[in-house]
Parts: structure tokens; sequence; C-alpha cells
């Protein structure tokens, strides 16, 4: 799929059947739009993944990273909030690209569901933890190293603002069958101690993880061959 192409797609053609969506089926068939909307921007971006060609050890990776995702949610099954899950796919992200960390974010959050309960706001739980895979990884992996820790911690705060903003949208939706600017501010408002606890372990798990985790997945990445146009990166940066 040509560049152009998908961003079109994306920042035009998703729009407009939202808005045709909205004026064709008059708020009735909301939800259906919503979902059909995210599984078409899923599909772009597994298509783009798919294309590159990933090696199989590469592959084999992504599957250990995305089962330690779903321990580390399983694990702390007791703090809904209080999660490792948003921090581990960044550091991943960090290290491997925006389109391992957004295939690392979707997945994650599909299998997980099958432990959770999965339903019709799964598709936007693989929407919102992807896209925030993929922009750590555009925004983190071209530092190379620099300052990354801070950064990464800068970014976990705004990934779990992002995270409530996108999820409240599902909510808003589940409860009236259409969006309302209205509601969807008030939901906001209400969900602000949840945000704030993601805000927190998202800072807190980045700083105990992220040191020894990213170093770890860079050596694995030299030793490898699996750094981004055959140039390697020093381990201990």
């Amino acid at each position: 799929m040509n560049k152009m192409i998908r961003r079109g797609l994306i920042f035009i053609g998703f729009p407009l059947i939202l808005v045709l969506g909205i004026r064709q089926l008059q708020d009735r068939q909301y939800t259906f739009v919503s979902i059909v909307l995210v599984v078409l921007s899923l599909v772009c971006f597994f298509f783009q993944y798919e294309k590159q060609k990933p090696k199989s050890r590469e592959i084999v990776l992504l599957a250990v990273m995305i089962t330690i995702v779903v321990l580390g949610r399983l694990l702390f099954i007791l703090t809904p909030s209080f999660k490792p899950t948003l921090a581990l796919i960044i550091i991943y992200a960090a290290v491997f690209g925006k389109t391992s960390g957004f295939v690392c974010g979707s997945l994650s959050a599909f299998i997980a569901n099958f432990f959770f309960g999965q339903g019709p706001w799964t598709p936007f739980q693989m929407l919102s933890c992807g896209i925030i895979g993929y922009f750590a990884g555009w925004l983190l992996n071209a530092r190379k190293g620099r300052d990354t820790l801070q950064f990464m911690v800068g970014y976990g705060i705004l990934s779990a603002v992002l995270y409530s903003l996108l999820m409240e949208i599902w909510n808003v939706i589940a409860i009236t069958g259409t969006f309302d600017i209205h509601r969807y501010l008030a939901s906001l408002i209400a969900s602000l101690p949840i945000s704030v606890i993601y805000i927190i372990s998202n800072c807190v798990f980045i700083v105990l993880l992220a040191p020894v985790m990213t170093k770890k997945m860079k050596r694995i990445k030299w030793k490898y061959g699996l750094c981004e146009g055959g140039k390697y990166e020093k381990i201990n940066q």
C-alpha cells in the first residue's frame, strides 16, 4: 500500500466514513460505524507490518514481548488501573520502532481480553494501545539513546492522557449510542482519578524497567541483526 494512499485512508477516508455514517444512519448505528473505522485502521497498519517482511526471529521476539505485556496485566489484576501494560509497550517500541510498537500494543490488548473479556470495546483498546506504541517508536526510536529515559517518562505521561482521551470516546458511545461532546467532557472529568493512576503507573514502571530492558533489547537487536537499515546502535546507550 502506497504511503500516500495509506495516509489518505487514515486522514481523509476515515473521517469521510464517519461523517457519512452519522448523516445516513442518523446516529442509530454509531457503534457499528466506530467499530468499522477501528477495524480498517488496524488492517492498514497490519498490512504495512506484513509488507516489511519481518524476520522470523523478530516475530518470535515480538511474540515473547506480547506475552510479557499480557502477563504483566494479569499479575496486576487486583489493581485495575495500575499496570505495566503501556510502559512495556513504550519500552519495546522505543527499541524496535513504530510498526513493531503498534503491532505489540494492539495484539497485547486483543490477547489480554481473552482473560479480561472480549467485547465491542476490544477494537478501541487495540487501536489505543497500538497508537501509543506507534508514536512511541516514532518519537523514541529516532533519539538513539539521547536522554531516552527522561523523554520516555514524558511520553509515558502523554500516553496515559491519550489512552483516556481515546477510550472515553467509546465509553460515551456505549452509554448513549451516539457521541455527545458534553457527555464526553463530563466523562473525561469523571475519569481524571483513573488517568492520574495511569500516569503514575507509567512513570513508575518506565523508571524501574526501562534501564534494564532497553539495554537487553538493544543487545538482542544487535546480536541477531534486527537493526533497521543494517545500522547497529551502541549497546550501552
